[in-house]
């Protein structure tokens, strides 16, 4: 590859006339003779190409933007925990309640359908700079690699965007899997399988499910929801960022699970009443 900035300086050439005779066809013609005889023309000076520097782009990637403060209107079956992961926010549920707190109250366990929370917003992806030009040179294939290294720095250096929140299907198979991401954050054992098995044994799929027959209801502690939990134990085992609302499917899994891992080491290790 040639080096920057060189050009090659054309050669003087030496140009002189002659005459020759060049036969065709029984005719003479007269043609001009190029020869080394007389001193050329000075050639014109050589431009110099102008350098073009890779524009830095650390500044524009380092540049991060956030997102107006967006306001959410709870809905029945939510929690703090929950929306805390919608809406990816950095520090969780307790960074919300922080920013919310004389809207929900005392509780952070107990927020009230109807009400609007005020929810920070989400850093913004940082864009990709280009390297510009200049003027109406192109850049050498050194340049391109050279900028295409400073752009790869400097997106390593920058903030990475916040992964969009995963949404968990409104049945049994999301109430499971959005439970374990919860059980995961708070160290509770326990896997899909153990749990879809105890729920199908306890309520059949059905969060709304009590029992108003056996000994806990003659006790008036009827067992509820998914798990079948009564309300001693799901008060005592609730997971904090969850609802308060034992019928709450999420909350129900996260509550019997935590007990379960208390008394029998996980709920995998369940496999009838418990």
């Amino acid at each position: 590859m040639p080096a920057l900035g060189k050009h090659r300086r054309p050669k003087s050439v030496s140009l002189g006339r002659g005459i020759a005779a060049v036969t065709t066809g029984g005719a003479v013609l007269a043609l001009p003779v190029l020869g080394a005889t007389t001193a050329s023309a000075a050639s014109a000076p050589a431009v110099a190409e102008k350098a073009v520097a890779p524009v830095s782009v650390t500044a524009q990637a380092n540049s991060v933007t956030k997102a107006a403060p967006t306001k959410h209107s709870v809905v029945s079956g939510e929690s703090l925990s929950k929306i805390a992961r919608d809406y990816s926010v950095s520090g969780g549920w307790k960074k919300l309640y922080e920013g919310n707190r004389k809207v929900v109250g005392e509780n952070p366990n107990l927020i009230h359908p109807g009400i609007t929370l005020t929810v920070g917003g989400k850093a913004a992806a940082p864009s990709d700079a280009k390297a510009g030009k200049a003027g109406k040179s192109a850049p050498t294939a050194d340049r391109a690699a050279s900028a295409e290294r400073a752009d790869r720095s400097a997106r390593a250096a920058a903030p990475a965007a916040q992964a969009a929140p995963t949404a968990y299907t409104n049945d049994l198979d999301g109430w499971i899997k959005e439970s374990l991401a919860v059980m995961a954050q708070h160290g509770i054992p326990g896997t899909y399988e153990g749990i879809h098995r105890n729920i199908i044994r306890e309520s059949s799929g059905n969060p709304n499910a009590i029992n108003n027959w056996d000994s806990n209801a003659a006790k008036g502690t009827p067992s509820k929801g998914l798990l079948q939990v009564i309300d001693p134990t799901f008060r005592a085992y609730h997971v904090p960022g969850t609802s308060t609302d034992s019928y709450d499917p999420v909350a129900n899994i996260v509550a019997a699970c935590n007990y379960a891992a208390d008394r029998y080491g996980s709920i995998d290790n369940v496999f009838g009443a418990y």
